[in-house]
């Protein structure tokens, strides 16, 4: 029979499930008779996969160390395993980050869960398909494309991933542990949760008003407004027509610059204009560029960008002239591809710092100065000005004066923007900024709304500038995390009453609270959407609400091992009650092990400061206690519970059902109590996991009495 290898599954965990805590892709792959096939059993497979992919020899698979997994693919192992490290290789070969990957047997013969990293769920499932072709090529001896398949990787990833700029943000965020939610396809994304959320898009936030970046497209009005508060500006005016763009040059002195007045990227801007001519051109390219054109004095110096993020200067970076020098052989045309754009730095990606230099309309204006064009031969050793200002991508952060990062601060306020690019010209970026009539001074010429930040993170020389922490920095204090209060609960029974009655108690406290649960989306108990929302959809949907200041979310075991969790940590998780025998069978779960692995997740998740809610009559989830990052709180039915004896007796907290009392336990101190009607309420696993949970947010034992007494509110009865 011919060997292969079928895909039969692929399920995408955005959230933290019973393999990791970040977003991964779980393929249910099927290897049929290769099951018979370990690595050491196919002729030159080693050889093959290790020439393909020398990066292999950094996966530490098994062993620890460098080298791991080729030592495991020389002794022996099976498909599933193999083209786990080959899916990881080829992601990590299209620049994506982590390595997370795991392969394990089913109880089908044959059959393998395989798992790995899913920063872009399309990506990893593409690199997937990839890996396994990549192995059957391997096994079969049989050629195999590597660079057109990473082509395609890349390409894909291009056009799914963040950008650099995006990617340096959410980088930033993650490092500082605050939660994120992609929003859509593009570069919306937001930081934190609910009532706690801020929003980016590249470099705009969500405190970057529609106002600010009008003003910032218009730049005579820009200018306007910044020459009212001091700060250096080109004179000018705009200009209707060509020959009054001459007449304007006249007025201020040559040379003079003409650009429009609301472009982008520096197209249809020309700079040292002398003459007439040279003007009557550059307005003709101008026009067509923006809805106006402007005319100014020209001021002698290099090109800037500083980056202005809140109250401070985040980076800075300056330009170069592009020039070449001639051989008395090739075309300026040839020049520009053998001294330029042969720099490995120069590209059309946004991975490259540098662009590509072509003749464009300004390039043409130089060489017209000469009396040369794109084809001429200039003379051995003669330097011809390609571009004036060329890219602006080499790091000078360190050398910004303080005035000059005083004028830039203060520019960026009165546009009104959080965040800034703001465009310079001076011959040193170390000494004041001054006036434009001033010797040596320079001015400020634009300033833009949502600058790019790769000339920043990739410089073409000088040190990367870590904008995106700086960013972070603007939208979270040092204090702040972008978290709400979340409670995340699970378990076989009981879970659903739980999550209720807890939403109850905290909407007592006037929080706007949101539920998602089997009983339905609620938000502050009103309905919002009936039937079962016990799903990662529902909970997403409380996490985005800028209302939202606390959220019950209820997780089943298919939503855990489906879909992964809504959020990456909780500050309170509550496992209620495990029923084994429920879970077995689905999912290829077939122990009483692998039952577990489901109901820890949610005790994995469990904030340092946040609160385990354990239930101390069930062996199983007793030991949960010690993979909680945070305190435990057990709750029993059993007054006598060794369990909780011990917990209390090491300062530990517990409730505790002794026939009609629940009793608050702190250790030694004094215990406080609640008399009820256990009749009268939900089942006591419901009723005391959620009062456990109401204690560990610190909620009062008179708030949750009014709330038990409350608790058949219409909104929630209903449900």
């Amino acid at each position: 029979m011919a060997k292969s290898i079928e895909f039969l599954n692929f399920l995408s965990l955005r959230g933290p499930s019973i393999w990791t805590y970040y977003p991964v892709l779980e393929a249910w792959v099927d290897i049929g008779e290769l099951e018979e096939c370990p690595s050491d059993t196919i002729p030159g497979l080693y050889e093959r996969l290790s020439t393909w992919l020398p990066g292999l020899i950094e996966h530490r698979c098994s062993y620890g160390e460098r080298g791991g997994f080729l030592r495991r693919l020389a002794e022996g192992t099976w498909p599933a395993h193999i083209m786990e490290h080959v899916t990881l290789e080829l992601l990590t070969l299209i620049g994506l980050p982590g390595g997370f990957g795991k392969a394990r047997e089913t109880p089908i013969r044959g059959v393998y869960k395989v798992v790995v990293s899913a920063w872009d769920e399309e990506v990893s499932r593409q690199a997937f398909f990839a890996a396994r072709d990549l192995l059957m090529a391997a096994i079969e001896d049989r050629p195999f494309d590597l660079p057109g398949a990473l082509d395609a990787l890349h390409e894909l990833k291009d056009e799914r991933y963040f950008g650099p700029s995006t990617a340096s943000i959410v980088e930033a965020a993650m490092a500082r542990k605050i939660p994120y939610i992609r929003l859509s396809d593009s570069s919306l994304v937001q930081l934190g949760y609910g009532a706690a959320r801020r929003t980016i898009w590249t470099a705009e936030t969500d405190q970057t008003s529609a106002i600010a970046e009008g003003i910032s497209r218009n730049k005579d009005l820009t200018k306007t407004l910044l020459q009212a508060c001091g700060v250096p500006v080109p004179q000018g005016r705009p200009v209707a027509s060509a020959e009054d763009a001459w007449v304007a040059a006249c007025d201020l002195g040559v040379p003079v610059v003409v650009k429009p007045e609301d472009g982008n990227h520096g197209r249809g801007v020309f700079t040292n204009l002398m003459t007439e001519a040279e003007v009557h051109a550059a307005y003709a390219v101008a026009v067509d560029e923006g809805s106006g054109v402007l005319v100014e004095r020209f001021i002698p110096g290099v090109e800037h960008r500083v980056l202005v993020v809140g109250d401070r200067v985040a980076a800075a970076a300056r330009g170069e002239e592009a020039r070449v020098t001639g051989d008395g052989q090739s075309t300026v045309e040839a020049l520009i591809e053998q001294q330029i754009n042969s720099d490995p730095r120069r590209g059309s990606t946004e991975n490259h710092p540098l662009n590509y230099v072509r003749i464009d309309s300004a390039a043409r204006l130089e060489l017209d100065r000469l009396g040369m064009t794109a084809q001429s031969i200039p003379a051995p050793g003669q330097s011809i000005l390609i571009s004036r200002h060329g890219n602006v991508a080499h790091d000078c952060t360190a050398l910004v004066h303080p005035d000059v990062a005083a004028q830039c601060i203060l520019a960026a306020k009165v546009v009104g923007l959080d965040i800034a690019g703001i465009d310079l010209v001076m011959p040193d970026i170390s000494q004041p900024l001054r006036t434009p009539e001033g010797l040596g001074g320079g001015a400020i010429i634009e300033v833009n709304a949502g600058p790019g930040l790769l000339m920043h993170l990739k410089p073409a020389s000088g040190e990367a500038a870590p904008v995106g922490h700086a960013i972070i920095a603007h939208l979270f204090s040092a204090d702040e995390h972008g978290r709400i209060p979340i409670v995340g609960i699970t378990g076989s029974l009981h879970k659903s009453a739980c999550a209720q009655l807890l939403a109850h108690f905290l909407c007592l406290t006037g929080r706007t609270t949101g539920l998602a649960s089997s009983a339905g989306l609620f938000i502050k108990n009103r309905l919002i959407s009936a039937g079962d929302q016990a799903n990662r959809l529902a909970a997403n949907r409380l996490l985005i609400h800028a209302g939202v200041d606390a959220a019950v979310i209820e997780n089943s075991a298919r939503v855990i091992l489906g879909e992964g969790l809504a959020y990456d940590r909780c500050a309170v998780g509550v496992v209620t009650q495990i029923d084994v025998a429920k879970h077995q069978g689905s999912f290829h779960i077939d122990t009483p092990e692998k039952v577990f692995s489901i109901f820890r997740t949610q005790i994995d998740v469990v904030l340092p400061e946040g609160v385990g809610v354990l239930n101390a009559d069930e062996a199983m989830v007793v030991q949960m206690a010690e993979l909680c990052d945070g305190e435990v709180i057990y709750f029993t039915q059993d007054a006598d519970s060794t369990v909780v004896r011990a917990h209390l007796a090491a300062g530990g907290r517990a409730v505790v059902l002794d026939a009609a009392l629940v009793r608050f336990c702190h250790g030694d101190a004094p215990k406080a109590e609640l008399c009820i009607d256990v009749a009268r309420h939900v089942h006591p696993v419901a009723l005391l996991s959620a009062m456990a949970a109401g204690w560990a947010l610190g909620l009062t034992i008179d708030l949750m009495r009014a709330g038990l007494d409350t608790f058949a509110d219409p909104a929630i009865a209903s449900a």
